[in-house]
Formats: C-alpha cells, sequence, structure tokens
C-alpha cells in the first residue's frame, strides 16, 4: 500500500492508466476527494471513463465532466443536472444486478475509488456508508485508490484489508450529507395511508424522502418494528431511539438493521459508529430474492414518477426529462407482494406541477419501471388502490378513486374501453 497523506500531492497518473474505466461508491459513500482529483486531472491522462449509481454532491457538474465520459444507472440527486445537459449515459439496469455487471465485465472496473473509514485494531477499513456494490468493484479492479477519511464511520460489515489497497489518501473531511426533505400536507395525506399497511413487527424497506419520512413519524405507536433495506436516512435513528425498530420478531438477522446506503446527515452517521445494531450490507444480501422471501410482514415503500390506469408504474423518465431510476424498486415491489402478511406500496402525489398535471395518468409517458403484473398497493394524497388480484377494469376504477379529484373526469373518459372490453 502506498499512502498519500497530502491529497493535494496525489498524481493519479501514477496508477491509471489511458483509457481506463474507474468505478466509485456512490451517494453518502462518494470519496470526494479522489472525484476532485479525477475532475481534475482526467484530460492529462486521457480516454477516461467512470459509473457512479448516483451522487448527492454538488461535484458533478457538465462542466466537471468534460474531461471524462459518465454513466449511472439513473438521474439521481445531482446527476439529473448532466442528463438534462447530455453528459451522462444512462444504463437501465436493477440495482441489485450492478455488483453482478461489475464482476462479469459488462460494466467495466479497472479503477476502484472508494471512502472507507480509519482502520481498526486488526488493519481494516469499513465502507462506512456504503456497501451495495462496493465489494464488486474492489474485488475486480487493477488499482483500488482508498479514501481513507477520518469523520467516516466504522459501521459493521464488510471490511477493506489494508493490504488490498494500491494507494491511501487520508483525509479528514465531512461526508456528503443529504439533509431530510421538508414535509408538507400532500407528504403528510399520502404517509397516512401508507401508515394503515405497517403493523406491529413488520419488516420495512423504505427510500429517504419527504414521504418515507413522513411514514416513519407516524410509526411512533407500533411494536417491534424491523428493518431490511436498501438505503436509511435520519428517520431510522428516531424509531429505534424511540424503541419501535427493534428487529426482535425478525427471523432472520433478529435485532439487527440490515441496509446497504446510509443516506443523510452527521446524526445518522454518529449512530452508525461502532453500532451492533445495524449491519451494512451487499446488494447481494439486502436485495437477494432468496433472503426476501426469508422475511415474513414485509412492507416495502417506493416511489413513482407516474402511474397508468392498467398499474403499471413509470420512476424514470418524463419525456424527454430522465429524472429517476430504475433502483431496487423491482427487487423490493416482488417481496413486498410476495411477504407472507406483507405488502408492496407504492407512493406518489396525485398531481405535478402546481396541480396542472395528472400522475395517475391513462398511459405513461416514459418506460415502465415495475410491471402491473408486480404492483399491489398505488398510495396518493387521496387513498390507497390495491390492485393485486383485481381485473383491468377495477384496477382503473380504483386508480381513478385516488387521482386528484379535477382529472377525475377525463380519467373516467379514457378508462371508457377498459370498462366496455374489460382489458
Amino acid at each position: 500500500m502506498r499512502l498519500v497523506t497530502d491529497a493535494a500531492r496525489l498524481d493519479l497518473g501514477r496508477f491509471l492508466r489511458r483509457g481506463d474505466r474507474i468505478v466509485w461508491g456512490q451517494a453518502c459513500g462518494e470519496p470526494q476527494t479522489l472525484v476532485e482529483a479525477l475532475i481534475a486531472q482526467a484530460e492529462g491522462i486521457g480516454d477516461l471513463a467512470a459509473f457512479t449509481a448516483t451522487s448527492f454532491s454538488s461535484l458533478l457538474t457538465p462542466e466537471a465532466v468534460r474531461g471524462f465520459s459518465l454513466s449511472s444507472m439513473g438521474a439521481i440527486g445531482t446527476l439529473r443536472a448532466l442528463t438534462a445537459a447530455g453528459r451522462l449515459g444512462i444504463v437501465p439496469c436493477h440495482v441489485s444486478q450492478v455488483g453482478p455487471m461489475i464482476e462479469q465485465g459488462i460494466i467495466p472496473c479497472d479503477v476502484a475509488f472508494v471512502q472507507v473509514s480509519p482502520a481498526d485494531e486488526d488493519g481494516n477499513h469499513s465502507f462506512g456508508l456504503i456497501s451495495d456494490h462496493v465489494q464488486a468493484m474492489v474485488n475486480k479492479a487493477r488499482v483500488v485508490i482508498a479514501e481513507v477519511n477520518e469523520q467516516v464511520p466504522q459501521t459493521l460489515g464488510e471490511k477493506l484489508p489494508a493490504s488490498r489497497i494500491d494507494c491511501a489518501v487520508g483525509v479528514s473531511r465531512m461526508p456528503v450529507e443529504v439533509a431530510a426533505a421538508k414535509i408538507g400536507p400532500t407528504d403528510e395525506a399520502i404517509a397516512r395511508h401508507a401508515a394503515a399497511y405497517i403493523g406491529d413487527g413488520a419488516v420495512l424497506q423504505t427510500g429517504v424522502g419527504a414521504v418515507p419520512d413522513a411514514i416513519l413519524r407516524l410509526l411512533r405507536d407500533r411494536r417491534d418494528l424491523g428493518v431490511h433495506s436498501g438505503m436509511l436516512g435520519d428517520g431510522l435513528v428516531e424509531l429505534v431511539e424511540a424503541g419501535v425498530v427493534t428487529n426482535a420478531r425478525k427471523a432472520i438477522d433478529t435485532g439487527v438493521s440490515i441496509n446497504g446506503a446510509l443516506i443523510g446527515t452527521r446524526r445518522l452517521y454518529r449512530w452508525a459508529h461502532q453500532n451492533p445494531q445495524i449491519r451494512m450490507c451487499a446488494t447481494a444480501y439486502t436485495h437477494d430474492a432468496a433472503v426476501l422471501a426469508r422475511l415474513e410482514r414485509l412492507v416495502t415503500i417506493n416511489s413513482a414518477l407516474e402511474v397508468d390506469l392498467s398499474g403499471q408504474v413509470n420512476a424514470e423518465q418524463s419525456g424527454s426529462a430522465y429524472l429517476g431510476g430504475t433502483g431496487g424498486q423491482v427487487d423490493f415491489v416482488r417481496a413486498g407482494s410476495r411477504s407472507p402478511g406483507g405488502r408492496s406500496i407504492i407512493a406518489l402525489a396525485a398531481t405535478a406541477k402546481g396541480g396542472t398535471l395528472s400522475k395517475i395518468v391513462p398511459a405513461l409517458s416514459g418506460p415502465v419501471t415495475t410491471a402491473r403484473s408486480d404492483v399491489d398497493v398505488i398510495v396518493t394524497e387521496f387513498g390507497a388502490a390495491e390492485l393485486k388480484g383485481q381485473t383491468l377494469a377495477e384496477r382503473a376504477r380504483r386508480l381513478i378513486a385516488i387521482a386528484h379529484p379535477d382529472f377525475r373526469e377525463s380519467l373516467e373518459r379514457a378508462a371508457h374501453d377498459i370498462f366496455r372490453r374489460g382489458f
């Protein structure tokens, strides 16, 4: 291992070759110092390409990525600006498949950039805030460059031995933070309908954002909730400290919240440091169908841009604007829908653009992220439409009932043929 104590002295040209393909940790696990170095030095190395799943930092602007090409599984976080500028290649895939595609060389990984905690007494670094496909990157890469950040928590789960690091850059900087979203009346209304499906002993999968946070706030009276999720935010800490999340009734990983990414603030990071109540795992575990099949009362909560009258879900693209991504939605939708006593919820506001556009639509304006055959419950601020096992005509009726009242008449007209034919 080569140790670079001063980040300003990092010369990527000593480790990268012209034409290399780089993959780095996503979200709050983004190695900011290494990304900054790449932005500054890429043109001098030449013909570089990179892949990252999401980004919430301010580093990846259209101007910053002119020295290399960048691709991702979606336009999540600050990557959205890159799609608008035509500077991001989209690889449509489930997040659970990113790791396997790296392992198989489908997503090339010559160089892995990782952010890790300081080493423990055994000389192993924690991946800290992100696990998902990071181990797959490390295993595949010719060169592993680690940003060893004093402010990254040592979380329990996968480790990176110091011997596997080719270049270590010591830094002390606050990892990327994602502040809690402001919760409005619409979010609260959606949350009330969704929370009704979460009973004592339920196992939760959720994301981060206003609606998930609003749902978590309504669960203070529940008992022995569990967690098995791809990502978690600050709301988890509040429920653990309130004694609501205990994981006591889980058939597997009893007493432990399973998670792949911590996306929040320093409060979450401090709580997770050396905390045995949470274990960070790769998507090979968090999203694995066989693992999820062992969880009873699994309630999964995901979002959408729009839902058509048959129940098809678009969580990626609105017209010519790419705004989201496939993510882990399909993995968890299927798992929640099939779990004994569980449910799968797709939550979205009934309208967009100041109420001028319905998000319950006759036909999607973008791709199908989740098929209608997998969908269980759709929730808006106007109610919940339980679609599983229902005919196409009944699905249309139920979805129109939770659309905004201003659009129900036009949706009824659009559904006329469905009602007449039955499909």
